[in-house]
C-alpha cells in the first residue's frame, strides 16, 4: 500500500474547518431570515435550501389600495432589508390586477397604479435597501408570460375544490360566509400560482396569507414540482390603535402631530396588561428591531430615563406598574416620529413624490364618496366598439334584403333575444360577427354535427362572418379527457375534420383555437375575464353550472366558477354581435347582456339558442356520449344508425317527448326541406313538420313508416363523412385515435 503524503493531514483539516465555516456562514444567514417570520414552514428546508443556494429568491407583495399605515411600511422594510441581508433576492409582486379584483379603488386600474408608485416612494424613503429588491408589476409580468401564467393559475383552479379555495378568503379580508364574488375565487388560483410563477424559494408574507402558501405546497406535491416554497409567515401588528376609532391608524406619511395624537391621545393602552396592548405590540414588532433599543425619557421622580433592550425586561416593568402607560406612549411617539421623519421629508422635498402624495389623498377623497363598481378604461373601450343601440328598432322598416336575412337567422334559434335588436343589427351592419363554439370532449354526436353544419350555412348565407370557438382550454378546466390538453386538441381537429366533411361552407367560417388565441391577446383578454368575476357575485355564476353540464349542488372544482366567466368574456373578446348556441348555454349568454347592463355598453350580443335534442332512449333529456344507444355519432355506420333508430324510443300517436319526430324537425327538414316516407300504398313526401305531426297523431303515419324514412335520411346526411374517415389518412388516423381515448364524458 502507498504511504500516506505528508501534505494529508494538513488538507483534510483545511477542509474540515471550510465544511465549518460554510456551515456557520448557513446558520448566520438561518437565523436572519428565520427572524423575519413568526412561523417558518419549514426549518430543515429552509437550511437545507441555504446550503445549496447562495441567493435564494424570495417572494413578497402588497395590493395597491390607499394609504400605507406604519405596520406595512416598516414591517416590509426591516424583513427586506434583513433577507437581503442573508443573501435573498426579493421580488415584491406589486398586485394592481389584485386590487382591481378587489375592487379597491372602484377597480381602477390608473388610480391602482398611482398607489403602488406611492408605496414604491415610501419604500425607498424609509430605508428600504434596494440592491437586491426587484419591483414587479403582476399586470406587465403577466402580459409578458401569459402563456406560463394562465396554464398555471387554471390547473390550480382544475385541482382544488370550491371549498378549499373559500377557505383562503382571509388573504382579502373576507370569510367563507361572506357574500363572495366570482373575483374572489380567481383571485386566491392566481395568488397561489405567483410564487412558482416567480420561481420563488421563500414566500415571505403576514400570517393572514399563509392558508394560500399552504396551497401552493399542497399543489407542488400533487404534481410533483420539485422545490417546495418554505413558508415565512411574520407577525400581523394590529392596525388601528384604537379599537373603536378608524381614525387613529398611523400611516408613513403622517407628520409629527398625527402621530402623537394618534398615539398619545387615542391609543389604546390599558394599565399593566401585555397581551393584546397595541402600543406595545408596536415596540415589540417595529421600535426595538429598528433601533435595538427603546428609551423612556421621564421625570426622576417617576424613574428617570431608561433604555431597554429586550422585550422581557419591558414587558414586566409594564405588568409590574414600573413602566406608566403614559411613559410608554411618548417613549413610542417619540421613536416612531424618528423613524417617519425622512418620509416627510423626502415627501416635502421632492417633486414627485410630493406630486404622487397628492394624488393619492384626491383619489382617496374621491373613492370615500362612492364605493361600487366604476367605470374602467376596459369598459369606455367596449362601449366605444357599440354599433347604435336598437332604440328605433320597433319601428324600423326593413328592405326585402334585410327581411330576407332575418328570417334566416331567426330561423335558427328556439329562442332569440332580442328580434327587434337582430332586426337593427343586420339593417346596420352588412357583415355582423357570429359567435359559436364547442368544447372538444369525444365523439361526435349527430346534434352537434348535423345542427352545426345547418346553422352555420344559414348563418353564411346571410352574410354573418362566423367564429367557431374551439374551446380546449375550457374542455381542460372541465377535466374532460383527465384534462389532458393534447388529447383535446386530437378532438378539436378530428370535430373539424367532421364538419368539413359534413358540408360546412368555410369561406365566411374561421376556427379559433381558445389557447392559441388567449395567449395571443391575454392583455386583452384576462382583463375582460376579471372584470366580469368581480361583478358577479359566486351565486350567480354558480347558475351557470348547466353550460358544463353540471348542476350547482354538485361538488364544484374552482376551475368551474373560472368557465364562466372566461365563456362570458369570449363573446366580447371575439367582439361577437350574435351568440348561436344551444339552449344549454343561455345562461352564460344572459351573463353577457346583463354585463352589457353594468358596463353601459350599448349594443348587447343577441342570443340565439337553438334547440337541444334529446337522447334517442325513453326518458333522456339531451344526447349523451357515455350512453352511445342513446345517440348517433356522426362517423357510425348504416347498420349502427339502423339499429339505433329501430331500438329509438317513439310512442305512438304521440309528438311531445318523441325523440324521432325531434330528429324529423330539427335534423331531417332544415336539412333536405322535406321528409320523404315510403309506404304500402306510395310515397308520400311532407313540407312541413306540422303536417307530419298530424298524421302521426292520427296514425295515417305509423312508428314503422316515420323511423324507416328517418334512418334513410340520417344515412344519406352521414355518408359523406364516413367516405371521408375511410379515403383520408388523416382523418382516419384522427378517429382511431379518438376511439382510442374511450370517451365517458
Amino acid at each position: 500500500m502507498e504511504a500516506p503524503s505528508d501534505n494529508a493531514q494538513p488538507t483534510q483539516a483545511s477542509s474540515l474547518a471550510s465544511k465549518l465555516q460554510i456551515s456557520e456562514e448557513v446558520e448566520r444567514r438561518y437565523n436572519i431570515i428565520k427572524s423575519v417570520g413568526e412561523q417558518c414552514i419549514n426549518d430543515d428546508e429552509l437550511r437545507d435550501l441555504l446550503a445549496k443556494k447562495a441567493g435564494p429568491v424570495c417572494y413578497d407583495g402588497f395590493e395597491p389600495s390607499g394609504r400605507m399605515h406604519i405596520a406595512q411600511g416598516l414591517m416590509k422594510i426591516m424583513n427586506v432589508n434583513k433577507l437581503t441581508s442573508a443573501g435573498c433576492r426579493v421580488k415584491i409582486w406589486i398586485a394592481d390586477w389584485f386590487a382591481f379584483m378587489n375592487n379597491k379603488l372602484g377597480g381602477d386600474l390608473k388610480k391602482i397604479g398611482i398607489v403602488g408608485e406611492y408605496y414604491k416612494e415610501i419604500f425607498q424613503a424609509a430605508g428600504m435597501n434596494g440592491e437586491n429588491v426587484e419591483f414587479l408589476w403582476s399586470s406587465d409580468e403577466i402580459n409578458a408570460r401569459g402563456d406560463e401564467y394562465w396554464p398555471l393559475v387554471m390547473d390550480i383552479a382544475c385541482r382544488n375544490s370550491l371549498a378549499k379555495i373559500k377557505r383562503c378568503m382571509p388573504i382579502m379580508g373576507h370569510s367563507e360566509t361572506d357574500e363572495l364574488s366570482a373575483a374572489h375565487v380567481l383571485y386566491v388560483c392566481m395568488q397561489c400560482a405567483d410564487p412558482l410563477f416567480l420561481e420563488a424559494d421563500i414566500c415571505q408574507l403576514g400570517m393572514d396569507q399563509q392558508t394560500v402558501n399552504l396551497l401552493a405546497r399542497d399543489y407542488c406535491d400533487e404534481t410533483e414540482r420539485g422545490n417546495k416554497p418554505v413558508i415565512l409567515s411574520h407577525h400581523m401588528l394590529p392596525t388601528k390603535m384604537s379599537k373603536s376609532d378608524s381614525s387613529s391608524i398611523i400611516f408613513m406619511d403622517d407628520d409629527e402631530v398625527e402621530v402623537n395624537r394618534k398615539i398619545k391621545k387615542k391609543a389604546y393602552c390599558p394599565p399593566k396588561i401585555v397581551e393584546g396592548n397595541p402600543c406595545l405590540e408596536y415596540v415589540k414588532y417595529i421600535i426595538l428591531p429598528w433601533f435595538s433599543e427603546f428609551t423612556v425619557e421621564r421625570d426622576e421622580k417617576f424613574g428617570g430615563n431608561k433604555t431597554f433592550n429586550n422585550f422581557e425586561d419591558i414587558a414586566a416593568d409594564y405588568e409590574s406598574d414600573k413602566l406608566h402607560p403614559m411613559d410608554l406612549k411618548n417613549a413610542l411617539s417619540k421613536a416612531l416620529n424618528n423613524i417617519l421623519q425622512p418620509v416627510r421629508d423626502h415627501f416635502k422635498t421632492n417633486n414627485g413624490a410630493k406630486n404622487l402624495l397628492k394624488q393619492v389623498n384626491n383619489l382617496l377623497k374621491q373613492d370615500q364618496k362612492t364605493n361600487r363598481v366604476v367605470a374602467t378604461e376596459l369598459s369606455k373601450e367596449m362601449e366605444a366598439l357599440s354599433v347604435n343601440a336598437p332604440s328605433s328598432a320597433a319601428g324600423l322598416e326593413m328592405s326585402e334584403e334585410v327581411e330576407k336575412k332575418y328570417n334566416i337567422v331567426r330561423s335558427i334559434g328556439e329562442e332569440c333575444i332580442q328580434e327587434d335588436e337582430l332586426k337593427n343589427l343586420l339593417s346596420k351592419k352588412p357583415t355582423p360577427i357570429c359567435y359559436d363554439g364547442f368544447e372538444p370532449s369525444g365523439r361526435m354526436h349527430i346534434a352537434q354535427g348535423v345542427m352545426k353544419v345547418t346553422n352555420v350555412n344559414k348563418l353564411t348565407s346571410a352574410g354573418c362572418q362566423v367564429k367557431i370557438w374551439i374551446a380546449d382550454w375550457f374542455a381542460q378546466l372541465n377535466n374532460k379527457l383527465g384534462g389532458d390538453l393534447e388529447k383535446i386538441k386530437v378532438v378539436g381537429e378530428y370535430f373539424k375534420e367532421i364538419w368539413q366533411a359534413g358540408g360546412m361552407n368555410l369561406e365566411k367560417v374561421a376556427f379559433l383555437w381558445a389557447s392559441e388565441e388567449i395567449s395571443s391577446r391575454g392583455n386583452k383578454y384576462w382583463p375582460l375575464v376579471m372584470d366580469i368575476a368581480r361583478r358577479n357575485n359566486l351565486r350567480r355564476i354558480l347558475r351557470c353550472g348547466q353550460i358544463m353540464g353540471r348542476s350547482e349542488t354538485e361538488v364544484l372544482s374552482a376551475a368551474q366558477i373560472l368557465y364562466p366567466c372566461m365563456q362570458c368574456a369570449d363573446i366580447f373578446f371575439l367582439e361577437a354581435d350574435i351568440c348561436q348556441l344551444g339552449m344549454d348555454q343561455r345562461k352564460v349568454n344572459m351573463l353577457a347582456r346583463e354585463y352589457c347592463d353594468d358596463i353601459k355598453r350599448k349594443n348587447k350580443p343577441i342570443i340565439l339558442s337553438h334547440h337541444m335534442l334529446p337522447g334517442l332512449l325513453e326518458g333522456q333529456e339531451k344526447m349523451s356520449k357515455s350512453n352511445p344507444s342513446s345517440a348517433i355519432f356522426m362517423e357510425d355506420e348504416e347498420d349502427a344508425v339502423n339499429e339505433k333508430i329501430s331500438q329509438a324510443h317513439c310512442p305512438l300517436k304521440t309528438v311531445v317527448g318523441n325523440p324521432c319526430l325531434e330528429y324529423v324537425k330539427y335534423l331531417v327538414l332544415p336539412r333536405f326541406n322535406e321528409l320523404v316516407v315510403e309506404q304500402n300504398d306510395g310515397n308520400k313526401t311532407f313540407t312541413s313538420f306540422e303536417d307530419i305531426a298530424a298524421d302521426y297523431e292520427s296514425g295515417e303515419l305509423s312508428e314503422e313508416d316515420l323511423k324507416k324514412a328517418l334512418i334513410k335520411a340520417l344515412n344519406i346526411m352521414l355518408q359523406p363523412v364516413r367516405d371521408h374517415f375511410k379515403t383520408n389518412e388523416r382523418a382516419k388516423n384522427l378517429l382511431e385515435q379518438v376511439r382510442a381515448f374511450r370517451v365517458t364524458r
